[in-house]
């Protein structure tokens, strides 16, 4: 006989229930994932390359007010790249076209060397002289 208003057996609702508390998690970390800001994203790569990153050598190309611009080597491939720096003014000396024709130490990724740094919050490859001496190339 069929009754009206039974509850659902204990195992349903257990089943029910592990399935979608893992459906609902991942749909929430995809929302707060997708809600970052992209200088949050920015920051959060540059601390993980700073993290876990090997040290190589760069050559500085040309700094604008936002960005840097450098090429390096990774296993016979040079690489040309360029990292946002609008929110690490504070670590680029004023006098920042000195920088340029300079070497300087960057952090890459082993599993994709094209991602690299040359500064984050944590750490600065710039090498920067004291204000009294040539820049280190021969005019």
């Amino acid at each position: 006989m069929l009754q009206i208003g039974s509850a659902f057996p204990l195992t349903q609702t257990l089943v029910i229930g592990a399935v979608s508390l893992p459906i609902v998690a991942g749909g929430i970390f995809v929302v707060l994932r997708m809600r970052r800001k992209p200088k949050d994203k920015e920051k959060l790569r540059r601390l993980e390359v700073n993290l876990s990153g090997r040290l190589g050598d760069a050559t500085i190309t040309d700094i604008t007010d936002d960005a840097i611009f450098y090429e390096y080597s990774v296993a016979g491939l040079t690489y040309t790249a360029s990292q946002d720096i609008s929110q690490l003014r504070e670590m680029i000396p004023a006098d920042s076209h000195r920088l340029i024709g300079r070497p300087a130490s960057l952090k890459y990724s082993t599993q994709n060397p094209a991602n690299s740094i040359l500064l984050c919050e944590e750490w600065s490859g710039l090498r920067v002289g004291p204000a009294n001496q040539p820049s280190g190339l021969a005019s």
